[in-house]
């Protein structure tokens, strides 16, 4: 078409569709029809729905619910009322005391069925006369009735002058008696009608308040009876499903009695406590390894229920805590909120925290050796250092602390202990080895001293190793292949521990040691049994609490390795003569107050306050060249006058291999040497630290002036 050309008319025919765009059309046939499902099957369907349905299941349980309510209600007034008339009751009593084998209970009880039986007979013979006394007694009445009437009539006639009034007082009570037998006329009939209503649901109240009925068919509330209080029909019915086939057919035996079996429940501070004397047949060990299902049987969780071993023979004390008590925190630590607390080693006792019946629990450490383990993160450095900060408010305690993590958990003691070494190294290890070692000797040097003079008391020296695991485990040897850690006779850590534990109570020369996770490689036999005070928080096995707290403990009842790890961080099983533990039992659970890092540096503040100052040792190597006078200025700190046996006890600690033989004259040998004399204050010679500067500087200007020349 030339380009001039304008078409006039619009073009009608389609452009072309790109072959990209052109859509296929598929058509599917219908798939085949199925087959209608029967009328017999949906029929089937819908009422299995119906049937399974939770509203149906619901009203079924209350239908059989309350129509048992109704039963087991009747059952029991009868059996209330047999009881009542008969001697069932005492003949009960006397085979639960018979099962029990609780001779003089079951005579008792006898010689009271004799009582019942003779009142009884009494009565029935009474009855044989109470029918002519009724009838006197009634003859009697009625002529009194009369008289009385007729009495009130006449003084009605001569009060009105009206002789008809003799009888009104008898026509009046006529008419009374009418009118009464006209209403129960009327209430008869109803009454009758409504009474066995009446009956019943009494039944059912009966039968409702003892929740007498299947324990699937009781309200969804009943079912779930966690927190429920414990009462000996609760006791008695979850010791019954323990499983124990010799206990369970003596409960059977003793009928609704079985509560004879319990002590009286007392609230025990945050639960209660039974003692449960168990029929023959039945061993204590046998209920304690039943815990988890007797606890669940309560209602409880394990951890809240607590099975302990009393004097009494065939005896098991439970303490069963309220549901959920024991996940609540405790208060602060009375260290914490009364700044006015001191301490005395010797008479006082530290606030540990608490026991489970919500008492305070303190614990003596005078002269007793201390160990404490648990798994890591459990609060075993809290619950040491707690008991090192109460220490610590007595002026006279001495520490020397080694704390082979590092992380800081006693930073606070710098300034207070005269040792502090912090660090997770071999090297640290070392230091701490040579730490106890020193131990040793100044326990040599007082044992000594006690020899010479045996009314002679020291001060108290508390060695404190945590993570001691590290120190067993440490594979370094010294210049004589002797291993610093292990377990045999040759390691040193080992057997200086020992030796502190074989003699340093009696000079007052303690050790306390934190271990982790206790194995027969990180904490020795021997070491593990020298401590006085054991405790444990959460434990993997009960073989390891075996290695924390003995055998004994174990048998007894004592169980951490049933403390939930995480949950139960704090709580320690203690055994010690240091801590009052119930009559009769082996151990005591406790849970420790938690001083934060914070706290704790207040108090190591007021604890310093309370001393003149202390110069901290962050190192006790002990193979180089000494200087002894500058030593002598080291140990001196910042204090300005030290007692000259102060300074015999740091230069030891700075260096055991110069210092640890030196006596008074070796002290004043290097100072006369250096030309200080010896000073005085209060009566005590003392070493005063201007003294030693000037000395130094006098020494060092004298050597300067010699070298120039």
């Amino acid at each position: 078409m030339p380009e001039n050309v304008v078409p006039l008319h619009k073009d009608t025919a389609l452009p072309a569709a790109p072959a990209e765009a052109v859509t296929t059309l598929t058509i599917v046939p219908d798939p085949a029809p199925t087959a209608p499902v029967p009328l017999w099957v949906r029929s089937g369907r819908a009422v299995k729905t119906a049937a399974t349905h939770e509203r149906t299941r619901a009203g079924a349980r209350a239908a059989i619910r309350h129509s048992l309510y109704t039963l087991n209600g009747g059952r029991i007034v009868a059996r209330r009322a047999w009881d009542g008339r008969t001697g069932s009751r005492y003949e009960r009593m006397i085979r639960a005391a018979e099962a029990a084998g609780n001779l003089e209970a079951a005579q008792e009880w006898e010689e009271r069925l004799q009582r019942f039986r003779a009142a009884r007979h009494h009565r029935r013979m009474d009855l044989l006369h109470s029918p002519v006394e009724a009838a006197r007694g009634a003859a009697v009445g009625a002529g009194m009735s009369a008289g009385v009437l007729v009495a009130l009539g006449v003084v009605m006639a001569l009060n009105t002058g009206r002789v008809g009034d003799v009888v009104t007082p008898l026509s009046a009570t006529v008419e009374f008696i009418a009118l009464l037998i006209t209403i129960v006329t009327v209430v008869w009939g109803p009454l009758v009608t409504i009474g066995p209503f009446l009956a019943l649901l009494a039944l059912w109240s009966v039968g409702r308040k003892q929740h007498a009925a299947p324990t699937w068919a009781l309200p969804a509330k009943v079912r779930n009876s966690e927190g429920e209080p414990i009462t000996p029909s609760i006791v008695v019915k979850a010791l019954r499903d323990l499983g124990l086939t010799p206990l369970k057919n003596a409960i059977k035996a003793m009928g609704d009695a079985g509560a004879s079996m319990l002590s009286p429940i007392t609230i025990a501070g945050c639960g209660v406590e039974v003692d449960v004397t168990l029929p023959s047949g039945v061993a204590t060990d046998e209920v304690q390894k039943r815990r988890k299902k007797l606890a669940e049987n309560l209602n409880r969780h394990e951890h809240e229920v607590f099975i302990t071993i009393p004097e009494a023979a065939r005896t098991v004390r439970l303490w069963i805590a309220d549901s959920g008590a024991l996940d609540e925190p405790i208060g602060p630590s009375p260290l914490v909120t009364d700044d006015t607390v001191i301490a005395n080693y010797r008479t006082g006792r530290a606030p540990w925290g608490q026991d489970l019946r919500g008492d305070a629990a303190t614990l003596s450490l005078y002269q007793r050796h201390l160990l404490i383990t648990g798994l890591s993160n459990q609060g075993k450095t809290a619950a040491l250092r707690s008991l090192a900060l109460w220490a610590s408010l007595d002026r006279r305690v001495e520490f020397r602390i080694a704390d082979l993590k590092g992380a800081g958990d006693w930073a606070m003691f710098d300034g207070l202990a005269t040792v502090l070494i912090q660090g997770p190294t071999d090297e640290h290890v070392i230091e701490a080895t040579e730490m106890v070692e020193g131990l040793v000797e100044e326990m040599n040097r007082r044992i000594a001293q006690r020899q010479s003079d045996p009314a002679m008391v020291f001060e108290p020296l508390i060695g404190i190793v945590d993570e001691a695991q590290v120190a067993f485990m440490c594979p370094a040897v010294d210049d004589e292949k002797r291993p610093y850690g292990g377990a045999k006779a040759i390691s040193r850590y080992f057997m200086a521990v020992r030796k502190v534990h074989n003699q340093g109570r009696v000079v007052d020369v303690l050790m306390y040691e934190g271990t982790q996770d206790p194995t027969d490689q990180n904490l020795p036999k021997l070491v593990r049994e020298g401590a006085h005070t054991r405790a444990s928080l959460a434990l993997g096995t009960e073989a390891q609490s075996v290695m924390a707290l003995g055998e004994k403990a174990v048998n007894g009842g004592a169980a951490p390795h049933l403390l939930r790890q995480g949950l139960d961080k704090g709580t320690l099983v203690v055994a010690s003569d240091g801590i009052e533990i119930p009559k009769g039992q082996s151990s005591i659970t406790v849970r420790t107050h938690f001083i934060g890092d914070d706290d704790a540096k207040a108090i190591t503040d007021r604890a310093k306050a309370l001393r003149n100052g202390v110069t901290t040792l962050h190192t006790v190597k002990r193979d180089e060249p000494r200087d002894p006078l500058a030593d002598i200025l080291t140990v001196l700190g910042d204090e300005k006058r030290v007692f000259t046996q102060d300074v015999i006890k740091r230069l030891a600690l700075l260096s055991e291999d110069t210092y640890g033989r030196w006596s008074f004259g070796d002290l004043t040998r290097v100072l006369d040497a250096a030309g200080i004399e010896p000073k005085k204050s209060h009566g005590r010679m003392v070493v005063r630290a201007e003294d030693v500067t000037r000395a130094l500087t006098e020494r060092d200007t004298d050597g300067s002036a010699s070298t120039s020349q």
